[in-house]
């Protein structure tokens, strides 16, 4: 295990400092899978959710490996790769309100394509598994897609709104943020998104066993979390938004994120408390 722990941090360019968060979350998290696979004698669907930055999908890798390591068939599922193309969101900026371009809210992934590929996983086979290059904006092509061989032993959906419930209506009148109040006055947006969130993502989200939360200290730590994810992208691939670019992009994100780190704490079958440096808080 240490050999490939080793290769997979200099590959992810992970901080020695990740061992921690490997021992303290993705150690029990694989402990966890392995008790939920045999208490239901069947395949369990984890549903891990994180806020931007807060290193779910690294978390996700790390335990997919362990459970592997433990002789089960794991994979590891981001709803970032069912998010909708260029085209697509064009034509919801057309139609229902123009903030629909950017990707990320509930009504920019497509759901259906989720849910029939979370539901095919679990069963023989082989699953082609979409991917979304955030560099371009775009979906890869499907010669480009990952093809899984079923059926899994566990399946984790990780996310920035895996598991969120809608906002209560009331919620929805305040304005957040500079976005919602120059560009969603009339709250059509916000409304859309939350009713998106009520209905098709629940259908997917209710396909989970259980559920994993990586809870942020706050969305002002999300923020900077978003902007190093950025400055990274940059770095590898030469294309990535500025930090002003990403102060007004994280606004699409940021009345769920609150909601989540508000609600979503009672409700979870595990919380894992992080810190601004995205390590656990042990106590």
């Amino acid at each position: 295990m240490a050999d490939w722990l080793a290769d997979f941090m200099a590959q992810e360019r992970l901080p020695e400092s990740f061992r921690l968060a490997f021992d303290e979350v993705c150690r029990p998290l694989a402990d966890r899978c392995l008790d939920w696979r045999r208490d239901f004698a069947r395949p369990a669907r984890v549903g891990l959710c994180g806020a931007q930055g807060s290193g779910k999908s690294t978390i996700a890798s790390a335990t997919v490996r362990l459970l592997q390591d433990a002789g089960l068939n794991a994979v590891a599922i981001s709803i970032d790769d069912f998010y909708l193309g260029r085209e697509a969101r064009a034509w919801l900026a057309q139609q229902v309100h123009r903030l629909f371009q950017v990707r990320g809210p509930p009504g920019t992934h497509d759901v259906a394509l989720a849910c029939t590929v979370m539901d095919h996983v679990v069963g023989p086979g082989t699953t082609p598994l979409p991917g979304f290059d955030k560099a371009t904006d775009e979906r890869l092509p499907k010669r480009d897609w990952r093809w899984f061989e079923g059926p899994a032993d566990v399946v984790i959906l990780e996310g920035w709104c895996v598991g969120a419930r809608a906002e209560p209506v009331e919620r929805l009148i305040p304005n957040l943020n500079p976005l919602e109040r120059e560009q969603d006055a009339a709250r059509v947006w916000r409304t859309q998104v939350n009713r998106a969130l009520a209905e098709g993502y629940q259908a997917l989200f209710n396909r989970l066993d259980r559920l994993v939360m990586l809870e942020a200290p706050s969305f002002d730590v999300v923020r900077g979390w978003r902007a190093e994810q950025e400055a990274k992208l940059r770095e590898r691939t030469g294309f990535g938004m500025s930090e002003a670019e990403v102060s007004r992009f994280v606004q699409h994100y940021e009345r769920i994120t609150r909601w989540i780190l508000e609600e979503m704490p009672e409700r979870a079958d595990w919380v894992m408390p992080l810190d601004a440096a995205r390590m656990p808080v042990v106590y």
